[in-house]
């Protein structure tokens, strides 16, 4: 069986942050918690399921501070802020650069509860996002460079037999070819193919 998401608690308050490692335990998930943004950094976490409760304002760098670390270092985990100090223009700060929610202490359980249920969403969205993206490019790598080049082809919206002109073959051998690109990709016609070449580029292919 999987291991229950790992919800990361980061916040210098002794009594809160005791007090949301035992909420979230009881209601079953794993927690791991740090008194500063930097001790998170010191030890960042595994690739694993899970979120990040943290608070806005601490000593040394602050919750805002984190996210950014967070984001350039590439960590996805959907982040919650929690803080005492909460102001509009923070909280849409906060919202802009991703956060999944701003709660304000004293949180009440459900709110909190239900805030964490929606950043495991997210992040269960990214993920299936990621795995799918990597199937795709695996898939992608099984390509002959001629075949790459017929894709590349297809999806410009050239036609078989404008592709056998350029490419200097039977124009039977370019359907022949085709048939191949789309089993490897999984494509049914070329607006799929198409949909595909869009993914691939859109995420650095």
């Amino acid at each position: 069986m999987n291991a229950p998401p790992l919800i990361h608690v980061v916040d210098d308050d002794d009594s809160l942050r005791s007090a949301l490692q035992r909420l979230l335990a009881a209601a079953g998930y794993r927690v791991r918690a740090y008194a500063s943004a930097g001790e998170f950094l010191l030890d960042p976490p595994a690739d694993t399921p899970g979120c990040l409760l943290l608070d806005l304002r601490m000593p040394g760098p602050s919750g805002l501070d984190l996210q950014e670390a967070l984001a350039r270092q590439g960590i996805g985990l959907p982040v919650i802020f929690l803080t005492g100090h909460g102001d509009l223009a923070t909280g849409v700060r906060a919202m802009k650069a991703g956060a999944v929610d701003f709660l304000v202490k004293p949180v009440e359980r459900g709110s909190l509860l239900n805030a964490v249920a929606r950043a495991l969403e997210r992040d269960a969205a990214q993920r299936a996002a990621r795995s799918a993206d990597a199937a795709l490019r695996a898939r992608f790598a099984q390509l002959t460079a001629r075949e790459r080049q017929v894709f590349e082809l297809v999806v410009a919206g050239r036609l078989n037999k404008q592709i056998a002109s350029a490419l200097g073959v039977a124009e039977r051998t370019v359907k022949a070819q085709r048939a191949q690109v789309m089993a490897k990709l999984g494509a049914a016609n070329a607006a799929e193919l198409g949909r595909i070449a869009a993914q691939l580029r859109g995420r650095g292919g």
